[in-house]
C-alpha cells in the first residue's frame, strides 16, 4: 500500500472517530471546530525549529472557551508517532513539538468543549529540517581588478548529500579580514539574509563597486529552511585610487602657542610607498607656497614658524605612480591651515557691577589672533588678605564672556578679591585681577539688601514665636513679617511655610507658599493634624539676602473621649461600664497597644489612678467597674481618662473630660 494511501486511511478513521463522538447522543451542546488551522510561518515552508505554532478560528467564538486542545502526530507514511497528547493553557493557537528528525509531519487536532465533549478535527503539515548544508565553493576573479572590471562572484555548488529541504540560495558578505558569517545568527539566515534566493542553480552575483584593497567575500549556501553551511571564503583585490596621505603634527584647534613640525604621511596598502630610487614612492609637503620638501618613501617633514595663519601643501606619488601633485591636470595636493600664536591673551573684569544683579560677575578675555577659546575659564574668589588658593565659582564659558553667579547668602560678611582665568584656542592662557576700567576687583559682602524674617503662631504683625499647643482637631494660625535690615516692608514677595511631621506621617512634609501684604505680612491658617515643626523662609532675590525664621514646634493634644453607662452605681450591684476612644490611635507603633490610665477622684481628694487599660486599633478601650466599698453610698465620684507620651506617636499627653457616677 503506497504512504498516500496509508495517510488517506489512517485520516479517514480519525474522521469517523471524531464523528462518532460527535453525533454521540452525550453531546449535550454544539461541538466546537477548529476553522482554517494555520501553520504560523506557512505550512508549505521548511521549518528549523521543532516546535510549531498552530493557530486557528474557533467557532462558535467567544465567550465560548475550550477545556483543552488534543492533537496527535502521524510520520508522512501516516503511522502515528506521537498522542494523543493534551495542552490546556491555550488561547486560539498552541506550540506543538514534533521529534528533532528532519522530516514532514502530520498534526490532527481537535478542541474539547467545557463539557467534555471533542469537537471536529483538524489537519496541517509540518515540515521540520534543521540540517545544515555542505559549504560552497566561491571563485572570486583572479589577480587585481581596475576600475572598468566588474567584481562578478561565482559560486560552486554544494556538493550532495543535501538536506531534504534543499538549497534556497546564498547569502554574501563582504568584509576586510574581520571574518563571521553574512547572516547575523551563525545558525539561522533569514530570507531578507538570503542575497542569491532562485535555488542552487543562482550562483552568480556582482559585488558592485569594492572599496581599494582586498576585500574578504564570505559565503553560505542556505537551506530551504534557513540553516546556513559553514562559510567559505574568498579574497577579490582592487587597486584604483591614489595613495593615502595624512598630516601629522597639527594642533587640535589648528592653532599652537609655539612652532611646529608636520609630518605628510602616505599609506598605500597594494602597490605600497617603499622608497626605490629617483623614480620610486617620495612624500613631499610645501609651507606657505614655497618649494616642497620632498623625501623618498613614505613621509617628509617641514617647520612651521611665526605668528599668523600658514597653509601647507601635502602628497605622495606611490610604486604604481598615482601622484596628486597637480602637474599636467592631475589631482590638486591635499592642504591644510595652522596658525602660530605666542601670545597669551587679555582677562579683565567687566567695570562695574550690576545694580540689579549684584552677584552676577562678569569677565572679559581678548585675544587678537586665534581668538578666546570656550574650552577653558574660571572665576575664583578668595577673602581680600588671605593667603592661599582662589575658590573657583561655577562659570559659564560663552564666546569671550565668563558669567559666574556668586551665592553671596552663603559667604561671611567681609570683603573678597576675584581672579579670572583665560585662554585662547592656541592654549596660551592668562589670568586678571582688575575691572577694565583700573581697579582691582574686589567687592563688600553682603551685596544684596539684608532682610529679616519674624514667624510665629497667631496674627498680626506680631506673631507669638514660641511653641503652640493646641487640641485634637483644632487648626491655628501661623503667620510672621517680612522687612528689611532697616524695618522697610517687603510686600509681594514669597514665603515658604514648611511643615515637617514626625517619621511614618504621610506626608512627610508640607511646602505651602505665600506672598506678602503690602506691610510685609503673611499667614497660614495650619490643617488640623499631628504635631510637626513649622518654618518660614525666605529664598532671596538678586537683591534681597534670604532668611529663615526660627523653628517652631507645634504641639497637638491627643483626642481622647471617655464615658459611664450610668450616673449612679449601685454598691454590690452591676458594674459599671466604663468606654471611651483615642482618636488616631492606629498610628501609635504597632508593637506595643496605646496604654489608657483611668483615674477617679472625690470630693476633697486629688485624681488618682485606679486602673490601666490598653486601646485597640481603632483606639477602643472599656473597663467593667463594680463598687464593692460600702463608704461609696452617696458619694459623687469623678472619673476620667489619660493618654501619656508614647515614643513615636505623633501626639501630646491629653485628659478626657471627666464624667460623675454618684454611689448608691
Amino acid at each position: 500500500m503506497s504512504a498516500r494511501r496509508r495517510i488517506s486511511l489512517a485520516l479517514v478513521a480519525a474522521a469517523l472517530l471524531a464523528g462518532f463522538f460527535l453525533t454521540s447522543p452525550a453531546a449535550a451542546s454544539e461541538p466546537l471546530r477548529m476553522s482554517n488551522m494555520r501553520v504560523e510561518g506557512g505550512e508549505a515552508n521548511w521549518h528549523a525549529e521543532n516546535v510549531f505554532r498552530l493557530e486557528w478560528d474557533q467557532v462558535p467564538g467567544p465567550p465560548v472557551q475550550p477545556k483543552a486542545l488534543h492533537y496527535r502526530l502521524f510520520d508522512e507514511a501516516g503511522n502515528l508517532i506521537a498522542g494523543p497528547l493534551e495542552k490546556t493553557e491555550i488561547a486560539e493557537w498552541a506550540d506543538v513539538e514534533v521529534p528533532p528528525v528532519p522530516g514532514v509531519y502530520i498534526v490532527e487536532a481537535w478542541l474539547e468543549g467545557a463539557d467534555g465533549q471533542p469537537g471536529t478535527l483538524a489537519w496541517a503539515r509540518l515540515r521540520f529540517d534543521d540540517t545544515p548544508p555542505p559549504a560552497p565553493v566561491p571563485q572570486a576573479p583572479t589577480g587585481w581588478l581596475g576600475t572598468r572590471q566588474p567584481a562578478l562572484l561565482k559560486i560552486g555548488h554544494p556538493q550532495p548529500p543535501l538536506p531534504p529541504a534543499g538549497i534556497r540560495g546564498y547569502a554574501i558578505s563582504l568584509d576586510g579580514g574581520s571574518g563571521g558569517s553574512p547572516c547575523a545568527s551563525r545558525s539561522r539566515c533569514t530570507l531578507a539574509e538570503t542575497d542569491l534566493s532562485g535555488g542552487i542553480g543562482d550562483d552568480t552575483i556582482d559585488l558592485g563597486s569594492l572599496p581599494e584593497g582586498i576585500t574578504y567575500a564570505r559565503v553560505v549556501a542556505v537551506s530551504g529552511s534557513g540553516v546556513p553551511s559553514p562559510v567559505a571564503s574568498t579574497l577579490v583585490r582592487v587597486d584604483t585610487t591614489l595613495p593615502q596621505v595624512s598630516l601629522q603634527g597639527l594642533p587640535p584647534s589648528g592653532w599652537s602657542s609655539e612652532p611646529v613640525r608636520v609630518t605628510a604621511v602616505a599609506v598605500d596598502p597594494l602597490s605600497g610607498m617603499a622608497s626605490a630610487g629617483a623614480s620610486g614612492p617620495f612624500t613631499a609637503v610645501a609651507v606657505d607656497g614655497a618649494l616642497p620638501q620632498i623625501a623618498g618613501g613614505d613621509r617628509a617633514s617641514a617647520s612651521v614658524t611665526g605668528n599668523g595663519l600658514h597653509r601647507i601643501r601635502y602628497f605622495a606619488r606611490d610604486a604604481a605612480g598615482n601622484v596628486a601633485d597637480g602637474e599636467l591636470g592631475g589631482p590638486s595636493p591635499a592642504s591644510a591651515t595652522v596658525g602660530i600664536d605666542e601670545v597669551p591673551p587679555q582677562v579683565a573684569f567687566a567695570p562695574r557691577q550690576d545694580r540689579d544683579e549684584p552677584e552676577r560677575i562678569e569677565a572679559t578675555v581678548s585675544d587678537a589672533l586665534s581668538g578666546p577659546s570656550s574650552d577653558c575659564g574660571s572665576i575664583e574668589l578668595r577673602p581680600l588678605g588671605r593667603v592661599g588658593r582662589f575658590r573657583a565659582l561655577p562659570t559659564h564659558v560663552t564666546g569671550d564672556r565668563l558669567v559666574a553667579f556668586w551665592d553671596s547668602d552663603t559667604y561671611p560678611q567681609g570683603r573678597y578679591e576675584f581672579l579670572a582665568r583665560g585662554c585662547d584656542h592656541a592654549g596660551n592662557s592668562a589670568s586678571g585681577e582688575h575691572r577694565s576700567s583700573g581697579p582691582k576687583m574686589i567687592l563688600a559682602n553682603p551685596l544684596k539688601a539684608p532682610v529679616k524674617l519674624a514667624a510665629g503662631f497667631g496674627e498680626g504683625r506680631t506673631p507669638r514665636a514660641s511653641a503652640r499647643a493646641v487640641s485634637f482637631g483644632r487648626s491655628v494660625t501661623f503667620g510672621g513679617r517680612l522687612t528689611s535690615a532697616a524695618g522697610a516692608q517687603l510686600g509681594g514677595l514669597e514665603v515658604a511655610v514648611t511643615e515637617s511631621f514626625p517619621a511614618g506621617s504621610h506626608p512627610r512634609q508640607r511646602t505651602t507658599l505665600l506672598r506678602t501684604g503690602p506691610d510685609g505680612t503673611f499667614s497660614l491658617r495650619l490643617a488640623p493634624g499631628t504635631s510637626r515643626e513649622v518654618t518660614a523662609a525666605f529664598a532671596g532675590t538678586r537683591t534681597l539676602t534670604r532668611a529663615t525664621a526660627p523653628s517652631l514646634h507645634l504641639d497637638v493634644r491627643a483626642g481622647v473621649r471617655f464615658r459611664a453607662s450610668a450616673a449612679t452605681a449601685r454598691v454590690g450591684g452591676r458594674p459599671i461600664l466604663f468606654s471611651g476612644r483615642v482618636a488616631r490611635a492606629g498610628t501609635a507603633p504597632s508593637q506595643a497597644g496605646l496604654p489608657v490610665e483611668l483615674q477617679f477622684r472625690y470630693p476633697g481628694a486629688d485624681w488618682s489612678e485606679f486602673r490601666t487599660v490598653e486601646a485597640d486599633a481603632r483606639g477602643r478601650f472599656h473597663l467593667r467597674y463594680r463598687f464593692s466599698d460600702d463608704d461609696s453610698r452617696g458619694v459623687r465620684f469623678q472619673f476620667r481618662a489619660y493618654v501619656g507620651k508614647k515614643e513615636g506617636w505623633p501626639y501630646e499627653p491629653a485628659f478626657s473630660p471627666p464624667v460623675v457616677v454618684t454611689g448608691r
